[in-house]
């Protein structure tokens, strides 16, 4: 499909304000084919997103966000990935309004039949009773106490959280029982949540990690168009040290030609603010985040768009995208050992941990089960409630 490959598809022909996808993107589990052509009635593409005139953003046809209430069956999510420092993870929301065009988290729409372009980052799921699922997860007597990784796939912090107050939920759930918990974000909104954060971190059952992709707030604006400005986040890791919580910063993703020319200026500049720990990671291009970001490319930076890929395909054996655990995070090559060696000189410079030892550091003693068991995970006649597996 045309969409699917072409960076020069009419749909991907204009930027819109306060969105990272160009284009509503065909997911690959689509059962009906679409293909994008300009039918030369207009001086521009118009097709709902954008008037197209002069290539000028149209605030007013941009797409608004919509989020839907969801009753989830399952919270809780289990890997076995060796490039990740943890093994269990809670996500609050599916969709993330921040718009990250990059964000590897975007093919994941496909699997609900809608797009992971423009339809990731507009048309969004709110688990409302994750606090409740989370309760039963804790009172199953085969949970065995370890720290979860709360926002990984989606940030649990987006602009609708502010309203619904999901993770806030999910995190007095995790007061309550001692339950360790690491949490990453691009949301200054984590600061509303100090009082507890700061009390978990009293006990060891908190760490919090900042992703800043770049200093520069107009290439964020591109990148990221939704998530709190650089300065902001910075502050924020500023914030929460002042508060004694466990704060690290995650320089993601590293894009050659983009933001690698001073990814180590976003690692000093977390030191002075307070972070102890860091880690980066090289872009991924998974799925559907290949054309969606070749676009991206294709509008903002079509001068390095030849250079970008050939650059990512060197460290990816060839490839766009290699998908292999030990090399997926940081690719291989000349060049990944080049960013690995400026990374650890600037790790030494500014005293900066691993991040990875933050998980490793969360205490899970103190666990205990939850005080109460919602209604609904019990049934009639007493007997433990069997839960969904999907």
């Amino acid at each position: 499909m045309s969409s699917f490959s072409d960076p020069e598809s009419p749909a991907a022909s204009r930027a819109i304000k306060g969105r990272g996808a160009l284009s509503n993107l065909q997911g690959r589990f689509e059962h009906q084919l679409r293909e994008d052509f300009h039918d030369g009635w207009s001086d521009g593409w118009s097709d709902g997103w954008s008037d197209g005139r002069n290539g000028a953003e149209n605030e007013a046809s941009a797409p608004r966000t919509q989020i839907t209430e969801e009753i989830a069956h399952s919270i809780l999510t289990r890997n076995q990935s060796p490039d990740i420092p943890f093994n269990v993870s809670l996500n609050p929301y599916r969709g993330c309004e921040h718009g990250c065009v990059y964000c590897f988290a975007r093919p994941t729409h496909s699997y609900l039949e809608l797009s992971p372009g423009l339809d990731f980052e507009t048309r969004l799921f709110a688990k409302i009773n994750a606090a409740e699922l989370l309760r039963r997860e804790l009172a199953s007597p085969s949970w065995r106490p370890e720290g979860i990784a709360l926002g990984v796939n989606t940030d649990a912090y987006q602009p609708c959280e502010r309203k619904l107050g999901i993770t806030r939920q999910v995190l007095e759930v995790m007061q309550e029982c001692g339950q360790p918990v690491g949490l990453i974000t691009k949301s200054a909104l984590i600061e509303r949540d100090i009082d507890i954060l700061a009390a978990m971190a009293k006990k060891r059952q908190v760490t919090v990690t900042i992703t800043i992709t770049s200093l520069d707030h107009a290439l964020s604006r591109k990148l990221e168009p939704r998530a709190a400005s650089p300065t902001r986040r910075i502050k924020t890791v500023a914030r929460l040290a002042e508060a004694g919580i466990p704060v690290g910063v995650n320089v993601a993703p590293i894009i050659p030609f983009i933001t690698d020319q001073d990814f180590e200026q976003v690692l000093y500049a977390a030191a002075d603010a307070g972070a102890t720990s860091a880690g980066y990671i090289v872009l991924r291009l998974p799925w559907e985040v290949n054309p969606l970001f070749q676009q991206w490319l294709h509008m903002h930076f079509p001068d390095r768009l030849e250079r970008v890929m050939g650059r990512l395909r060197d460290m990816r054996g060839g490839k766009d995208y290699d998908a292999s655990y030990g090399t997926r995070m940081r690719g291989e090559g000349v060049w990944a050992e080049l960013i690995r060696q400026r990374y650890d000189v600037a790790m030494r410079r500014s005293g900066l941990a691993s991040r990875r030892q933050d998980y490793a550091e969360l205490d899970a003693s103190g666990f205990t089960r939850p005080r109460y068991i919602p209604a609904a995970a019990a049934k009639t006649d007493g007997s433990p409630h069997q839960q969904d597996m999907f």
